[in-house]
């Protein structure tokens, strides 16, 4: 099997993806990438985030990796109409079986969700991201319904695709329901039951769904536009709790066709997660493409055990952590805090069960707006089952972060200097995120023999004074970056206070990346920054 090099200069190994992942260690897996990244990486592809070592070959600076702040009027949507409160089920309406996205083609903001908990799957959308209408649908008249009441939804996926090939596929969904439905369903007793996969023009009418193949509650998928792959994150169980498997395919509907066995150990918690009530286990991985790397959000389980929420119709503690993959396999987490918690406070609509959405986050103005899941419980409802109080009153919330800002490289003291590892690109123009604090920054080229660069040298660069997530470095002689396209260089930053997030190469004068733009954003016409 020939090995395949990614955009950004890394090999992956003939077998891929790899089968040696220990589910049963408690140590950290391993990032191959950042222990041989390659001799010259190319940086066309997205903003060059600084969330490891990848780009860095010497720094003096601190990184420090960010949390995002809550909306202050969350939630932005909660359990209303009879759909939603139906007394059969516990309360619901979270986005954990769809997602969140924006549209470019009627400038929406749309989200799918469960309405009581598996109760039913329904649809909303939003001009602003903040405010969400129901409108009516035609899938049950009168109803925002996008499924009939006959599917029950427990998890899953759905996606945006701007690239597909079919436009009666633009939309795509895995869609699992609970275990008992799963398996009459699929005609199986207790064993893991399939879920389905579906396509859909309008992200309303669906297609008649295709089975996959066997995985356990809370499975979903993502796409990795890097590779083109189509991926299923598979809930499994190993000696640790709940961990996660793989597999993978370029066709949709065709990444769901494995058969028992196949798919390979992909993730679990570790000893660095933090955990409570009993030993952390990873509840969901959920990913995405952002500008040059994908992003992984691991809602970590941290206890305690079922039968202690059912008892008192409390929902559990789970929090999300944050972890990014340059290669769409291996995960760096290496700050473990919560990136979006819960707060165990008495009446706290977020008490437990935090969750991603699928899609994750959503690109408005200079912010990211990350969309995430939350149960406040209901201690009426002590019934048994997921008929139980301790999944009740799920709402979604949506948290903000700086653009970029998952982490940053901070000067601790005056003479701040960053040196990349030799780059490639074909644009001509340098832009930062950054904010100076007051100070200057200034951006020194050097040559593949280690000589600076005259043109582009320190001296000869106007310095950057502000707080921008968009700020184009220029020096002194016109066009000074052109003369260094398609050749290895080092980027060298120095500034004296301040914080530096990301930088990137363009040869449009807005600072166009070309990177991915996660579940999109207003003002931006495809899944890329173009």
């Amino acid at each position: 099997m020939k090995s395949e090099t990614l955009y950004n200069g890394i090999r992956l190994p003939e077998e891929w993806p790899p089968s040696d992942i220990n589910l049963r260690s408690w140590q950290p897996g391993r990032v191959p990438y950042l222990e041989s990244p390659p001799d010259i990486i190319n940086i066309d592809c997205g903003r060059q985030l600084l969330v490891d070592d990848f780009l860095i070959e010497t720094t003096n600076m601190t990184r420090i990796f960010h949390q995002p702040h809550k909306y202050p009027c969350n939630p932005v949507m909660f359990p209303q109409g009879p759909e939603e409160r139906n007394p059969a089920y516990p309360p619901c309406a979270v986005a954990k079986c769809g997602g969140v996205w924006y549209d470019p083609q009627d400038t929406r903001f749309k989200m799918w969700y469960m309405a009581g908990y598996t109760g039913a799957m329904m649809y909303a959308q939003s001009k602003d991201g903040v405010h969400w209408e129901r409108p009516d649908l035609d899938v049950v008249s009168g109803t925002n319904l996008c499924l009939p009441r006959t599917y029950h939804p427990d998890s899953g996926t759905v996606w945006l695709d701007h690239e597909a090939d079919d436009p009666a596929a633009r939309y795509k969904m895995l869609f699992r329901e609970p275990n008992d439905l799963a398996e009459a369903r699929a005609g199986i007793e207790h064993a893991a039951a399939p879920g389905l996969l579906m396509t859909s023009p309008d992200g309303i009418h669906w297609s008649e769904p295709v089975t996959t193949g066997p995985m356990g509650d809370r499975s979903t998928m993502f796409h990795n536009p890097f590779r083109n792959r189509w991926v299923q994150s598979i809930r499994s169980t190993c000696p640790r709790g709940r961990s996660r498997h793989y597999w993978e395919h370029a066709d949709f509907i065709k990444s769901g066709a494995w058969r028992k066995g196949q798919p390979l150990a992909w993730a679990a918690a570790d000893c660095f997660d933090q955990a409570g009530d009993s030993l952390p286990q990873l509840y969901t991985l959920d990913a995405v493409p952002y500008e040059s790397l994908m992003l992984g959000m691991f809602q970590i389980l941290k206890g305690p055990p079922n039968h202690i929420g059912l008892r008192h119709a409390e929902p559990k503690l789970t929090e999300l952590v944050l972890g990014t993959s340059r290669d769409g396999f291996h995960w760096h987490r290496p700050d473990r805090r919560p990136f979006i918690a819960a707060r165990r406070e008495p009446g706290s609509w977020e008490y437990g069960y935090v969750e991603p959405t699928g899609g994750i986050c959503t690109l408005v103005g200079d912010e990211l707006w990350i969309y995430y899941n939350a149960y406040g419980g209901d201690f009426t409802r002590l019934e048994t089952g997921l008929n139980n109080g301790m999944y009740g009153n799920g709402a979604v919330g949506l948290a903000k972060l700086r653009r970029d800002g998952f982490a940053s490289m901070q000067p601790r003291f005056a003479g701040g200097l960053l040196r990349t590892r030799p780059l490639k690109f074909s644009g001509n123009r340098l832009f930062v995120n950054a904010n100076t604090a007051g100070a200057e920054l200034r951006v020194a080229v050097f040559g593949q023999d280690g000589e600076p660069i005259e043109t582009c040298s320190a001296e000869n660069c106007v310095p950057f004074v502000g707080n921008s997530v968009c700020a184009e470095i220029r020096w002194r002689t016109e066009d000074a970056l052109a003369t260094c396209k398609g050749q290895p260089v080092r980027f060298e930053f120095r500034m004296d206070r301040g914080e530096l997030f990301a930088f990137w190469v363009s040869a449009k004068n807005n600072g166009a990346s070309g990177g991915y733009l996660a579940a999109g954003g207003p003002g931006y016409e495809s899944q890329r920054d173009e």
